[in-house]
């Protein structure tokens, strides 16, 4: 039986990469020099309708494929697309949400036992034998803290589960009031000032570029603590460095950053910061998951069905 024509445009999943090739005629565009990737994109004219990528890049030249009907992503984030154009061309856009929920949960709440009590310089303390010579500093508990979450969706949710378990309050901030259990500001500002541990849970693009500023860190105050686990560039990575230097917060825990996979020096040398390699979906199961809808979802495209996890 004939193969349809699919383009990959990036290496974003080896085993679900593996399975397209199985399923399909697969074009592998991040293989490509500038010049062969042109040329190839000429080659599929009309006869690649199909797209697979990773939510949070997707090469340009796609959108110069003629007949593109669907760019099916890899992850929740889809800030890599060009939603104006998708729009303009009738391609639909799927993503994998719901299935990272609890991998990226656990990483959040990891991140804030992690810098709440320290236990980063509590493992250094001990392995580099400073322990006899005295305890290692009192730390802090999250029971009793307000927890206050920028952007409660659904991850934002199993989060605010979790952090009840550990007897916290919950507070948030959305465009909208959702009329959640939770106590709801409405400016953000006020969302910092009364969290103990803010915890950044936006997507990436131009909306909330920088949106995490200066003035929010001083508000959450020298005993906050701010956690990310959205995206770097809702953050204004400077103020947050000025912000842990000059003790304007306490501490941080990182799991995105402004310019992955570099991190600014000044992060890297501070010791009241906890640093991750952008792992918060990154379990074997969470990432079969998201690979099986990735192929779920191009199943459904050309059998004529609704999309699995369309992006509207």
């Amino acid at each position: 039986m004939h193969k349809k024509q699919l383009l990959i445009t990036n290496d974003f999943h080896a085993p679900t990469i593996e399975k397209l090739d199985r399923l399909y005629d697969t074009h592998k565009l991040w293989q490509l020099n500038p010049e062969q990737k042109q040329q190839l994109i000429a080659q599929l004219g009309s006869s690649c309708v199909a797209v697979a990528s990773a939510s949070w890049a997707c090469d340009e030249l796609v959108y110069q494929l003629p007949a593109l009907k669907i760019i099916s992503c890899f992850g929740v984030g889809v800030d890599g697309i060009d939603f104006s154009r998708t729009a303009a061309l009738g391609i639909k856009v799927s993503n994998t949400p719901d299935v990272l929920n609890d991998a990226v949960a656990d990483i959040a709440l990891a991140l804030m036992l992690n810098t709440s009590r320290n236990l980063i310089n509590a493992d250094k303390f001990v392995r580099t034998k400073q322990w006899p010579q005295g305890p290692f500093a009192f730390s802090s508990s999250l029971a009793g803290k307000t927890l206050g979450i920028i952007g409660l969706g659904r991850i934002g949710e199993e989060i605010a589960q979790r952090a009840v378990a550990f007897k916290m309050h919950i507070a948030y901030h959305n465009r909208n009031d959702k009329l959640s259990k939770y106590t709801y500001y409405e400016n953000l500002g006020k969302l910092a000032q009364h969290s103990d541990i803010l915890i950044c849970m936006l997507p990436g693009g131009d909306a909330t570029r920088h949106i995490i500023d200066a003035g929010i860190f001083e508000k959450l105050g020298p005993e906050g603590i701010f956690i990310n686990v959205g995206r770097g560039t809702a953050v204004d990575e400077a103020a947050l460095i000025d912000a842990l230097k000059r003790q304007k917060i306490a501490a941080a825990g990182l799991d995105v950053y402004a310019q992955e996979p570099h991190v600014a020096q000044q992060l890297l040398d501070m010791e009241n910061v906890v640093l991750l390699p952008h792992v918060g979906s990154a379990t074997v199961e969470t990432r079969d998951a998201m690979g099986q809808l990735v192929i779920d979802n191009l199943k459904a495209f050309f059998n004529a069905e609704a999309l699995i996890t369309e992006v509207v």
